[in-house]
């Protein structure tokens, strides 16, 4: 039999004691737990969304034009800022500017003809002056007195008709001209185009009543958007117009916009089973903040209780039923009842029973994670949380 050698021995010797002191120590340090420090910071209680809202525009329009025609222009697409007054879209013109055309011709005419008839209706005037003359004299006879006055009057009167006709011709312009307008569309407001259907060359037909067609353009205005959003019913008691607000749109990721809350509807919005709820309506601070946002898009909003700043808090997921916080201190845990303020899904305010700098379990995945359990932090609270 051959004999082992010492130095096999002792490395056998050095192995067996690593395993027994590795064995040893991972026995001693016990659970591996996740942990949070208590510290000071802020801590808001909140209201949010049951369900995604929507970003509204207070002005916003849905235009076409009022008559049918064939489109030539489109100065405007989809995209486009646009100021109160430009043109939209444009529709061929040809018949009612001939038309107005013609009515303007006609009031050339018409206003020639007036001069004519007025004028004569002054001389008409005159000759009857001289003749009331002559007649008190005794040089012109009564019959031809009558004569003068029967020529007068009928002058006057059709000068009189000349001139209703002359307003009447103006009154076709004047209608010729709002036919003319009616080719064209322009902007009610400033403004950006969200939509438009239409094409160059294309035939377009005004809704019949009771029938809707879609509109050929979308404009709204960015300065007036807002945040439609339904909170529960259990809520509504809570907010009120004024309140400070965060909103965040899904089209824009990890942005929030402060913002106020403008209006809490008085009445039920939706019923669905058990669960009601009630219509708020916020807005940014800063209308021009919302730039890039479109309405229609999904989006939340935080609205604001109350909030503390540089009060001690602690994760909420690290307090139980009745207030209850493991802390993990000497390799231990050990149960305290703390007193909370205000909270929300992420932090909640500690009023007492804890200290800062103290380390809070925040999760509880197994029955193991008790009072009295020996535990240590896992390597990543340890590495965030620091000395």
């Amino acid at each position: 039999m051959r004999k082992v050698p010492r130095w096999a021995l002792v490395l056998l010797a050095v192995g067996i004691g690593a395993v027994i002191l590795k064995v040893a120590v991972f026995r001693d340090a016990g659970l591996e737990v996740k942990v949070a420090r208590v510290e000071a910071g802020p801590v808001e209680e909140i209201v949010t969304n049951t369900r995604a809202g929507t970003v509204k525009a207070h002005r916003r329009a849905k235009l076409s034009p009022q008559i049918a025609g064939v489109i030539t222009a489109l100065p405007h697409r989809k995209g486009s800022r646009v100021a109160p007054g430009d043109l939209l879209l444009q529709i061929e013109d040809s018949v009612p500017r001939a038309s107005l055309e013609l009515a303007e011709g006609q009031v050339r005419t018409a206003e020639a003809r007036t001069r004519e008839a007025c004028l004569a209706a002054d001389l008409a005037e005159k000759e009857l002056a001289r003749g009331q003359a002559l007649s008190r004299s005794g040089i012109l006879s009564p019959q031809a007195l009558d004569a003068l006055q029967s020529a007068r009057d009928r002058a006057a009167a059709t000068c009189q008709a000349l001139r209703a006709a002359l307003e009447e011709a103006r009154s076709q312009v004047r209608l010729a001209r709002a036919q003319l307008a009616l080719t064209q569309l322009r902007a009610p407001f400033a403004g950006i185009v969200a939509e438009c259907s239409g094409e160059v060359g294309e035939w377009i037909t005004p809704a019949p009543t009771g029938i809707p067609i879609p509109a050929v353009l979308d404009l709204f205005d960015p300065a007036t958007l807002y945040v439609s959003a339904p909170i529960d019913e259990v809520d509504s008691q809570r907010v009120r117009a004024g309140m400070p607000v965060r909103i965040a749109v899904d089209s824009h990721p990890g942005l929030k916009l402060a913002g106020r809350l403008d209006r809490v509807a008085p009445y039920v919005l939706d019923v669905q089973e058990q669960n009601r709820t009630v219509e708020i309506e916020a807005s940014p601070l800063d209308p021009w903040s919302a730039g890039g946002f479109l309405p229609g898009t999904s989006s939340d909003v935080e609205v604001i209780l109350a909030r503390k700043d540089g009060v001690l808090r602690v994760p909420t997921s690290a307090i139980a039923e009745g207030g209850k916080v493991l802390v993990l201190a000497g390799g231990r845990l050990a149960e305290r009842t703390v007193q909370t303020g205000l909270r929300n899904w992420q932090f909640t305010e500690v009023r007492s029973g804890l200290a800062p700098g103290e380390q809070v379990v925040t999760t509880r995945e197994s029955a193991e994670v008790r009072a009295g359990a020996r535990a240590h932090a896992q390597a990543e609270d340890r590495a965030r949380e620091g000395p």
